[in-house]
């Protein structure tokens, strides 16, 4: 059986570590460097860089950056914010990520999914949804998993309402060569609530590629119910590692004690 990826999350902002809630109340978590080898020496599965404010500012990721946090690491490294083009894509898997993630422009332009994955490979290729839920007299606040329920996707930083169906836009990057799938839910982002189940069940349904779920991790039970109740590949979190409210290990040993196979 394939084990469960437990992945640690550093949104950039002006070339620090920042988490906020919702999206929103955006405060400094540290440097991203120090911050990498923190989780490299916990043996997390994999780590993502996200450079938040790169497509809403209309500039590139930070590729220095990228480097100095490759160089420190001995863990998968995937990288998303401000990717343009295939030279851009290119410029960041030369830094040493092994994943590029793929979001405001692959919404704006399907057909560089094609183009980077038939040029790299599909397993370099993340493309990365944020979605939030439509709420509608059918459709409840809180996701309830019943099928019911419909997520609009959001660009640039989560700031752009796209019209797009999530679960549709999930089954479309899928079918144009996107290897895995980062699913954000915006409604439980930085909540420490736990994930949200309805969203995370109906794209992991709609897809046969691997999906990450992220947006709500408050404890490691959190990760148990999403590995559980939905057929996520991996739970990405950021606040409880930032902060040290708990550890890589710990979330993985409860993983484990509950039959959840992961590595450690």
């Amino acid at each position: 059986m394939l084990t469960k990826r437990i992945i640690p999350c550093l949104d950039i902002k002006d070339g620090r570590v920042v988490k906020g809630v919702k999206f929103l109340g955006l405060k400094d978590a540290g440097d991203p460097v120090e911050v990498a080898r923190v989780y490299d020496k916990e043996e997390a599965d994999e780590l993502v860089f996200l450079d938040i404010t790169a497509s809403f500012e209309n500039r590139k990721t930070l590729v220095e950056l990228v480097e100095k946090i490759a160089k420190n690491i001995f863990m998968p490294f995937t990288v998303g914010g401000g990717v343009g083009d295939i030279g851009d894509i290119r410029n960041i898997l030369n830094a040493g990520a092994e994943k590029v993630s793929v979001n405001t422009q692959a919404v704006k332009l399907p057909q560089l999914i094609s183009e980077a994955s038939k040029r790299f490979g599909s397993q370099c290729i993340v493309v990365a949804i944020d979605a939030k839920l439509v709420t509608s007299h059918q459709s409840p606040v809180t996701s309830n998993g019943q099928g019911t329920d419909k997520w609009e996707v959001y660009i640039n930083g989560g700031r752009t309402p796209t019209g797009l169906d999530a679960v549709e836009w999930a089954r479309k990057a899928a079918k144009l060569g996107a290897g895995e799938i980062l699913l954000t839910s915006m409604d439980y982002d930085g909540t420490k609530d736990g994930f949200d189940i309805g969203l995370t069940k109906a794209i992991t349904e709609a897809v046969g590629i691997p999906v990450i779920a992220s947006g709500g991790a408050g404890k490691p039970e959190h990760f148990f119910d999403v590995f559980s109740k939905t057929s996520a590949d991996a739970g990405l979190a950021a606040s409880i590692f930032h902060y040290q409210e708990y550890s890589v290990r710990q979330v993985k040993e409860c993983l484990r004690e509950k039959g959840i196979p992961v590595r450690l």
